[in-house]
């Protein structure tokens, strides 16, 4: 298992000492970087900044939104960022979900798995320097109808690599089993090395439905929340707020797909406690009411000793990369334990 450093998207601006938290993990022998987006910064100008200030990070996006760009426009930002960046490119997409489509970029959210497959379909195509065809729904190419003058090109920028790494974050079971038989990878958001059967069988399905099976080098890129403390709760307590905003908030109430993550682990009483404190307006009682079991079950919490035990879960389980957080001493520890360094 390798290790990846989670920079996530910002709030007020990016936040101070970016630069030297990345140089410190290419350091401690990190695999990789990781960018985000919601609805404020982008997942891909900072990994055009911080490339310049490493050599040997890969740099991947966990996610880029779907939404946000049309596949052609995502394909020339990642092939362009893959030249200026010696090939370290690791290209992370996904559907998002209907407020933020919807309300942010003014895009339709119905039949996201139709979307994608389309989506990275025209994605390959692109970085192939195919020329752009595609008759589906969503995405058609050339586009249908408008002046009647479009036609299908082909990139003028020849890739660095016509097989960039393209992975997809999803959490149902559909998404996921998409994720094994279209990508290069998948990314999970919340995963449980302690529970893990359902996405196995999705995995499974996916991969019987592509020709060859699961591919070598299939990667599972997963971000994990680490809190080293003596006092567990104190530890745990540095994650509840986290977990309860995409637990009660980060979605509709009846279209929250976090909510399922955890209500498939057999948290489904407290998720709907947690979604009514928070849907309320009560954001710490939402924070409160998130166990400590829950906790465990997704990050490693407490002492060094407990972390070093319970890292064992996580190097047997399906993640091939830990993406983790925190400052140089967290980093460190980590790196110390995985063996990086």
């Amino acid at each position: 298992m390798q290790l990846g450093l989670a920079l996530g998207y910002w709030g007020a601006g990016p936040p101070p000492g970016m630069a030297d938290q990345v140089r410190a993990a290419e350091e401690l022998g990190f695999d990789s970087v990781w960018t985000a987006e919601a609805y404020g910064s982008d997942a891909l100008t900072p990994l055009a900044w911080l490339g310049a200030a490493t050599t040997r990070l890969r740099l991947g996006t966990s996610i880029v939104q779907m939404s946000a760009r049309t596949p052609a426009a995502t394909a020339m930002a990642a092939m362009t960022l893959d030249h200026l960046s010696d090939g370290r490119v690791a290209l992370g997409v996904g559907a998002s979900g209907p407020q933020v489509v919807e309300g942010w970029y003014g895009a339709p959210y119905p039949k996201p798995l139709a979307r994608t497959r389309e989506y990275v379909r025209i994605l390959r195509d692109a970085i192939a320097r195919e020329k752009l065809v595609n008759d589906g729904e969503h995405y058609p190419l050339p586009y249908p109808g408008g002046t009647g003058l479009g036609k299908p090109l082909r990139s003028t920028l020849h890739p660095r690599r016509t097989d960039l790494p393209i992975l997809l974050a999803a959490e149902g079971p559909k998404n996921v089993a998409l994720a094994a038989e279209i990508a290069d990878g998948w990314i999970p958001l919340f995963y449980s090395p302690y529970d893990d059967g359902h996405y196995r069988a999705s995995l499974d399905e996916g991969f019987a439905r592509r020709e060859g099976g699961r591919p070598e080098g299939y990667e599972v890129v997963c971000m994990v929340q680490v809190e080293i403390d003596d006092d567990v709760e104190a530890a745990a307590d540095r994650v509840r707020d986290h977990l309860a905003l995409y637990i009660g908030g980060m979605g509709a109430k009846d279209v929250n797909f976090h909510y399922r993550v955890f209500a498939r682990m057999g948290f489904e009483a407290e998720c709907a406690a947690i979604q009514e404190h928070y849907l309320g307006g009560r954001k710490a009682e939402a924070a409160r009411a998130v166990p400590t079991a829950l906790v465990e079950k997704v990050a490693l919490v407490g002492p060094r000793a407990k972390i070093a035990e319970e890292l064992g879960a996580w190097q047997d389980s399906l993640v091939t990369t830990m993406v983790v957080g925190g400052d140089r001493a967290t980093l460190e520890t980590m790196a110390d334990l995985v063996g990086t360094r």
